[in-house]
């Protein structure tokens, strides 16, 4: 599950006790088992990763791990088992590898490109090629259709990880593990970060905050932060790309000799539609520019008003009579 968080697949805070991941994993467990969504190939996914989750942080050393290292924390085990067991030598066309139990691996092609390149220098030795930059870290975001339409500032507050002062995020002090981090390098802190939404977002769209993911390896700069967009659903407005599609009541009596509605849009003004005469119930106008700002360029989507026809709730004898003369009217003009 590359990139997968597995704090967030389980609906925990990064800080939460064995008790509160344990109460957690059985409720989404019961919710996505195969037996109780036979057939469901997406239920049955989800269950896989609860499980892989639950399997990681519900052990403590391998959560530990994990808060270090992210999804990279199997191979950073393996490091560390490496440097405790095993011992370092040339391996075939003069690649390092590095042995435990009787087994060998080669680590340097496992880390290659993973981002642990420099780590792998700095335990076993070599050159040193500059600082890693830490992993980028993802968050949800749920904002309004209006938020999305005039744009807005949100203030999210979430646990930020910090390199350890004490230790300088290395996770050891003197030789001895760090008392301060516990050997992690890392402390969670609460934080709070003003972020501006701007106009046009969509569903899914990620806003990136620089500097704002977790710390980099042996001092390296930090990942950045990417909010992830949801639109909440609106019970006016249905958004289609930068489009704005609407429904509009129109009096029977407009739809027959024209008239004008009022139509409510995003910006929380309304504007008039003019009706022509003889309009048909579902018939479709367009309102060029009044749909979402476009956030990859000037301009706006457009507005689309569906017309349902209202009919009268009551009538008085008065309205009934004209009605029935128009019916007789209407009856006696097509009769043969």
């Amino acid at each position: 599950m590359p990139g997968r968080d597995y704090y967030e697949i389980l609906g925990v805070p990064r800080n939460a006790s064995e008790k509160e991941i344990r109460r957690a994993y059985r409720r989404l467990a019961r919710q996505y088992h195969p037996d109780l969504n036979p057939g469901n190939k997406e239920a049955e996914e989800r269950f896989k990763e609860i499980n892989l989750a639950y399997e990681v942080l519900s052990d403590p050393e391998k959560r530990r791990l994990y808060d270090m290292y992210g999804e990279n924390w199997e191979q950073m085990a393996a490091f560390e088992k490496a440097r405790q067991g095993g011992g370092a030598g040339p391996g075939p066309g003069g690649q390092t590898t590095f042995t435990w139990s009787g087994d060998i691996f080669d680590l340097g092609e496992i880390l290659r490109g993973s981002g642990f390149e420099e780590l792998f220098e700095t335990f076993f030795g070599g050159r040193r090629r500059g600082p890693v930059a830490g992993q980028n870290v993802e968050q949800p975001i749920e904002v309004t259709l209006e938020e999305a339409y005039q744009g807005t500032t949100r203030v999210i507050e979430l646990q930020s990880e910090e390199p350890c002062p004490s230790c300088g995020g290395r996770g050891q002090a003197f030789g001895a593990l760090c008392s301060v981090c516990r050997g992690r390098g890392r402390l969670l802190r609460p934080k709070r970060l003003e972020v501006r939404i701007p106009p046009g977002v969509r569903d899914g769209s990620r806003i990136r905050i620089r500097g704002e993911g977790r710390p980099g390896p042996a001092g390296g700069p930090r990942g950045d932060l990417y909010l992830v967009v949801s639109l909440r659903p609106h019970p006016l407005f249905r958004r289609q790309g930068d489009d704005i599609y609407t429904e509009v009541d129109v009096p029977v009596e407009d739809a027959v000799l024209g008239g004008e509605v009022e139509v409510p849009t995003p910006a929380g003004r309304r504007v008039m539609l003019k009706v022509p005469p003889l309009t048909q119930n579902g018939t479709v106008f367009r309102l060029a520019g009044l749909g979402m700002p476009r956030l990859d360029g000037p301009g706006r989507g457009d507005m689309y008003v569906t017309v349902r026809l209202r009919l009268p709730e009551r009538l008085t004898e008065e309205e009934r009579e004209l009605f029935r003369r128009l019916r007789e009217r209407r009856r006696s003009r097509v009769a043969p």
